[in-house]
């Protein structure tokens, strides 16, 4: 049985708002072979394979069926993950720690220009009370935001400076298509798609897809000199049912990220954590995550926002690659995530590089209604 599980190496393909001329096969294709070449790996030294894809954004169900070949999964175990892509990466740490497999593939992709986005997301809610009302994830996101900034009597102000700095930073990070200098006026005049989120504090949908190499502790010297370890990593779901939920409340981060931190030997987030890869679908997620994370006391999120700690200068930098705002698809930004905590840590982050030594790093990615799933991964050298 592994003691530990490195990531050895990941590529990332650039996020569009279209890829009309590349098929999902050819997304897949893309950053697979590419990792593959970068690490100087043969496809018959990869163990297995985990898969991250959703059946109703690919428009077929078991949506990893026409993938295996451009995987190369032939003849290998092939699994998938239909939610986010840290829980891919939780899943394929666990088949390592196992002691089955000794290194695995990650992979996710998707294709969200491909179909109408509300009429897909309305497929995930309760089919006798809330679907029938309409539900997608961006109304019942507003409805989050809403009761959030109503309990620590915030205001639209706050958001918009969150969703203003994240667009702001995606500038600098080319594998996304939504990052320019933006201000908070220019956030507050953007179209109101459900009160009170405007359109540039909503993800925007994209194609793209990410793959990283997991390795046990004696293989991921074969691949790489610089491994970043999984330290902890932890898991959690919230109720179903919006009614059964307080949604200003996030107690399936809470949680996840108390098994990882746990799991890390971390007691004090604030303090030990030198970076954060938040999944802020939402402007107010940017402001409401930190604190379901421990770094701050609740309702303060924006206070923390303001105070530059966590700015890529800062003592505690938060979504320096500019975030999912910045343009990355469901599915493929948990891993994004992952993989752009990884950077951080080699120092291969580039433009965006934070400026103080990363030694260890938290990602963070969430999926179902309201954030109702969340996976917190920690890295470290």
């Amino acid at each position: 049985m592994s003691d530990r599980v490195a990531i050895v190496g990941y590529f990332q393909s650039r996020c569009e708002r279209e890829k009309r001329e590349q098929h999902i096969t050819d997304l897949v294709f893309e950053v697979c072979s590419g990792l593959l070449n970068k690490l100087k790996m043969d496809i018959g030294q990869v163990d297995n394979i985990v898969s991250c894809s959703q059946d109703f954004l690919d428009g077929r169900t078991i949506s990893n069926r026409t993938i295996p070949e451009v995987e190369g999964a032939y003849l290998k175990s092939e699994s998938k993950v239909a939610g986010d892509g840290t829980q891919a990466v939780f899943y394929g740490m666990m088949r390592i720690l196992s002691g089955k497999y000794s290194t695995c593939l990650v992979v996710a992709h998707a294709k969200m220009s491909e179909g109408s986005q509300n009429v897909i997301a309305n497929a995930m809610f309760d089919p006798f009370f809330q679907r029938a009302l309409g539900f997608d994830e961006i109304n019942s996101g507003a409805l989050s935001a809403r009761r959030y900034l109503h309990r620590h009597g915030l205001g639209a102000d706050q958001m918009a400076e969150a969703a203003a700095k994240a667009l702001t930073q995606a500038e600098k990070n080319d594998l996304v298509f939504r990052g320019k200098k933006t201000t908070k006026q220019e956030v507050l005049n953007s179209r109101m798609l459900s009160s009170p989120l405007h359109e540039l504090e909503v993800f925007a949908p994209a194609d793209g897809a990410c793959a990283l190499m997991l390795a046990s502790e004696s293989a991921a010297k074969k691949w790489t000199n610089t491994p970043v370890w999984i330290t902890g990593a932890g898991v959690s779901m919230d109720s179903y049912f919006l009614g059964d939920r307080d949604l200003a409340d996030t107690k399936a981060l809470t949680e996840a990220a108390a098994k990882a931190c746990r799991m890390a030997g971390i007691k004090d987030p604030g303090k030990e954590l030198d970076l954060v890869e938040l999944s802020d679908y939402f402007s107010f997620q940017r402001l409401q995550y930190p604190e379901a994370l421990g770094l701050c006391k609740p309702g303060k999120g924006a206070e923390l926002l303001d105070s530059g700690r966590t700015d890529p200068a800062g003592e505690l930098p938060i979504n320096p690659s500019g975030g999912v705002l910045g343009g990355n698809p469901l599915c493929v930004s948990g891993l994004t995530r992952v993989i752009e905590a990884a950077k951080q840590i080699r120092g291969e982050a580039g433009k965006y590089q934070a400026t103080k030594k990363v030694n260890t790093a938290l990602a963070q990615g969430s999926y179902g209604p309201c954030g109702q799933n969340q996976c917190v991964v920690i890295l470290g050298m």
